[in-house]
């Protein structure tokens, strides 16, 4: 009964008609798992290609996660985690020193993520995540752009997602390469007016920083291209919690340990 109620979000109701159990058996038995949640969980540290993520709950605090990106399956999680540089450390510390060594990360493009990656892993190769970068750009390009600058901009991020081979990716370069030659300069040179186009300057400047950064996956086929593999967890995760958003403090704590250890996919 517990592990659907974590799992499935059942209500008390739903339990009493699946167990034939009465209300306050339920309960006595769910809060005495709630007080005796397992410790953090380290699933394995034999991944190489890792997918970091995270999902705010509320007030800028949330959940972030370790996934391996071959099995798609949970390394490690935590709750109550800010996407910032103590929690982060933390974070990606206590994996090193259970032995976790991955050779890639697919991360979101969050610059705190990319420092303290960096900061514990050294060598780690960053892969940002292509429907990030893609969607992002688009957003701030608009959806009919007027300029002609930002015509062909939106093009060349509407592009990103058919990219699968060598031959694409040079020549993908090739064409932002022509891009800056032709627009970025006079861009870059002009002062802002208006949030138009400081949205233009802003896609420019994200393109060109992660250009060297958004096409390991194509020879290294183990790395993830991108950070979906969480959201179908994430949404599940969060529609099953708001569930049980009465519970206190050190009981939805218990909740989140709970549900990483029972659900890793």
């Amino acid at each position: 009964a517990f592990r659907e109620w974590i799992i499935e979000g059942y209500p008390i109701r739903t339990l009493q008609r699946l167990h034939r159990a009465s209300a306050s058996t339920l309960r006595r038995s769910i809060v005495y798992w709630l007080d005796h949640p397992p410790e953090r969980h380290i699933f394995s540290t034999t991944a190489t290609s890792v997918i970091f993520d995270g999902s705010i709950l509320t007030k800028r605090r949330g959940i972030y996660v370790a996934l391996d990106a071959n099995t798609h399956a949970i390394i490690t999680a935590a709750y109550n985690i800010a996407e910032g540089g103590k929690d982060l450390f933390g974070f990606y510390q206590h994996l090193a020193t259970a032995g976790l060594r991955p050779n890639y990360a697919t991360i979101d493009g969050n610059t705190q993520q990319n420092k303290y990656l960096k900061n514990v892993w050294p060598t780690i190769i960053i892969q940002r995540c292509i429907v990030h970068v893609q969607r992002q750009g688009l957003s701030w390009c608009r959806l009919h752009p007027k300029r002609t600058d930002a015509k062909h901009l939106r093009t060349l991020f509407a592009d990103l997602s058919t990219i699968k081979t060598t031959a694409a990716v040079q020549h993908f370069v090739h064409r932002v390469e022509r891009w800056e030659q032709r627009f970025g300069t006079l861009i870059h040179q002009t002062p802002e007016h208006g949030y138009v186009f400081s949205d233009l300057k802003r896609a420019r400047h994200m393109l060109l920083n992660a250009l060297p950064h958004l096409f390991h996956f194509i020879n290294t086929p183990t790395v993830a291209s991108s950070t979906n593999a969480f959201e179908g967890y994430f949404s599940r995760l969060k529609e099953h919690y708001r569930k049980h958003q009465g519970l206190s403090l050190p009981h939805r704590r218990s909740y989140f340990l709970w549900y990483f250890y029972l659900v890793r996919k």
